[in-house]
């Protein structure tokens, strides 16, 4: 029996899929499949790549939009060319695409493209703020997790700790219980 396979992708875990979810449930997507914080730069994707494992002959892939796909033109040539080989047809609901045409054939290249072009276009924005950035002296991307303080600053602050802790814990020979049931707890 065929099946119409639904497809999600966000790139962050705080990007909200609703609208895509809804969308593909209503389009008759069953399963509905996802990723969570995968960049469509990447050609290879986990749940993506299950629905590729196991899609068949008569099988429907449905995304939102084109772009939910994939962004690099030879990536989503590539899965269009493995899915017609496969016998299955794919659709985006966004951009209104059946490549079981040869003018829905001719539109998914251009569009493809487009996808490409505009990761290409957010990559040139990322490092051009990111230059910008370390010219200001500010280290451009993620913030650090740690602190700026040296590992022998690091090591000086743990060590004063350990001693504050063993003198609160530890009176001369005998113990202060009660210091040391509250770490205990």
């Amino acid at each position: 029996m065929a099946k119409t396979y639904g497809y999600y992708r966000v790139s962050t875990h705080d990007q909200n899929p609703e609208l895509q979810i809804s969308a593909l449930r209503a389009a008759g997507c069953h399963p509905v499949i996802r990723d969570v914080g995968v960049s469509g730069a990447k050609a290879s994707r986990p749940a993506f790549d299950q629905i590729m494992n196991r899609i068949t002959d008569g099988d429907k892939l449905i995304v939102w939009r084109l772009d939910r796909m994939g962004r690099s033109l030879r990536n989503l040539v590539e899965v269009n060319e493995t899915l017609i080989e496969r016998g299955a047809k794919f659709e985006s609901l966004t951009e209104k695409l059946d490549t079981s045409t040869p003018m829905g054939e001719f539109v998914f290249h251009i569009l493809a493209a487009v996808a490409q072009l505009e990761r290409q276009i957010i990559r040139e924005r990322t490092l051009a703020g990111m230059a910008v950035a370390a010219a200001k002296g500010r280290f451009p991307g993620r913030p650090r997790k740690r602190s700026n303080e040296s590992p022998i600053q690091r090591g000086k602050k743990l060590n004063r700790n350990i001693r504050i802790l063993y003198n609160n814990v530890y009176v001369g020979q005998e113990r202060n219980k009660e210091v040391e049931s509250s770490f205990c707890k």
